[in-house]
């Protein structure tokens, strides 16, 4: 079967960013940042994200440009002689699944929201009110499977017209818009009365902020945040290596795909942070910043309800971004993997994903009973665990030690490959630290990560 191509380099580029673009950009980044010291952890975050996502994300490429596989076929084809790389690509399968399952439910919410911010749903309510509203949604199995269900077809039905004219050309129209939507929803927030304060929360540098916080606990927020920003680990963004040409170095394009995530995190924080200032409400984590905070926000905005519909519109450019991106992963994958057509790898996938779904539905109402991670916690937590603190660090691991050991694929091997073409190369001195040093820091966590979750106060 003979493999697509990118119709251009800006589609390729905007479509590795809209995979990386998600709502972790949103609703995490700007309150990591004001929690721990504003502009001195964006440096320190940013300092990371060179010395380690940028990295692993063009090993990513590498390995699946010149394999032309998705993750279950690269190693096999780039090392056909050690069997035992090949089941990461089956590891790296499981996880697109196990992330699809609760990513297309609270994609579907960002449908819900918009609608109602554009009906004036929560024009006059209480911030109580508010608060009850997403309870609400929470409780309603019907509803989100409903958004769900929506959000299911309409990633599939974009993959279903081929790499180019429906993936490719339709990301890079959401992306596009994502782009300018952000700017217009930025220069609004920033001029709004008393956001000053929220500016200067968020980007004044604060050290003071990073030594309350520990500077431990600091350095592992900014490794964190610069890892899982990235969607690593898991071969999405070695499917879309896979589909370009060797015209260009692929450094060069990761660290143009990094810089654009960051743009949007960073000017989704300058949406945010300001704009809790400026009405007096605390710019909490978490999806309640989303679906309770930020509502209260735009119910005291002048036109708060049209501002809050188009915040939710970008919201959903970002997360079906993503969605389209790991629906493409698996299709590629059951392509390779079995000579599935498009269409086949479609129907079977989407019919599969909405059934795995459930689960993270059903787990906020009938099986809200059970608390996998402990009080308080719910089944969508657990596969949020399995993925953000298992399967992406470990597979960026897998990713590292392919490229650079002699049992993998090889470092001269990875070299060649990495540096052919246009623009900036990847430098030979740095054998000794992607080789050593960074699968330490990969260890360190993923086993950090445990201890977060399992034994700090």
């Amino acid at each position: 079967m003979q493999r697509e191509n990118f119709s251009s380099r800006l589609g390729f580029i905007l479509i590795s960013a809209g995979c990386a673009i998600g709502l972790g950009n949103v609703w995490r980044f700007p309150y990591i940042v004001g929690e721990y010291g504003g502009a001195a952890f964006i440096l320190v975050y940013l300092l990371f994200l060179i010395i380690f996502g940028v990295p692993v994300m063009t090993m990513e490429f590498a390995v699946g440009r010149a394999s032309r596989q998705s993750i279950v076929g690269s190693f096999r084809r780039l090392n056909p002689h050690k069997p035992l790389w090949r089941y990461w690509g089956w590891m790296g399968l499981a996880a697109n699944y196990i992330l699809m399952m609760f990513y297309t439910t609270v994609t579907g919410w960002m449908f819900i929201y918009c609608g109602r911010m554009l009906r004036g749903f929560f024009v006059g309510m209480t911030p109580a009110e508010v608060g009850a509203a997403f309870g609400g949604l929470t409780a309603d199995p019907q509803l989100m499977f409903i958004y769900m269900l929506l959000t299911t077809l309409l990633g599939f039905g974009i993959c279903s017209l081929g790499m180019e004219k429906g993936v490719e050309k339709i990301t890079k129209v959401m992306m596009l818009a994502l782009l300018f939507i952000i700017s217009v929803l930025a220069a609004r927030t920033v001029t709004l009365p008393g956001a000053g304060e929220g500016l200067r929360y968020y980007l004044v540098p604060d050290f003071q902020r990073m030594v309350d916080s520990g500077i431990g606990e600091v350095i592992f927020a900014a490794l964190g945040q610069a890892f899982f920003t990235l969607s690593l680990g898991i071969g999405s963004m070695a499917v879309f290596g896979s589909y370009i040409s060797r015209d260009r170095s692929l450094l060069q394009e990761s660290i143009i795909i990094a810089s654009l995530d960051t743009f949007v995190a960073f000017t989704a924080g300058l949406i945010i942070i300001p704009a809790c200032f400026a009405y007096g409400l605390d710019p909490a984590g978490g999806p309640g910043l989303l679906f309770v905070t930020l509502p209260n926000v735009f119910n005291g905005m002048v036109g708060g309800q049209y501002w809050g519909a188009l915040f939710f519109v970008f919201m959903i450019f970002a997360a079906l971004s993503t969605v389209v991106a790991v629906f493409e992963n698996i299709i590629c994958c059951c392509m390779d993997a079995f000579g599935w057509s498009r269409q086949k790898a479609c129907l079977i996938n989407c019919l599969l994903l909405v059934v795995l779904a459930l689960p993270c539905i059903l787990g906020f109402n009938v099986l809200s009973h059970i608390h996998p991670l402990g009080a308080g916690s719910n089944l969508m937590d657990l596969e949020d665990f399995i993925i953000s603190n298992n399967l992406q660090p470990l597979g960026a691991l897998v990713y590292v030690l392919f490229c650079t050991t002699r049992g993998g694929w090889g470092w001269e091997n990875f070299l060649e490959e990495v540096n052919a073409g246009n623009g900036l190369k990847f430098p030979r001195a740095l054998y000794v630290y992607v080789r050593y040093i960074m699968p330490a820091i990969l260890l360190i966590l993923w086993l950090q990560g445990y201890f977060a979750k399992f034994f700090a106060a």
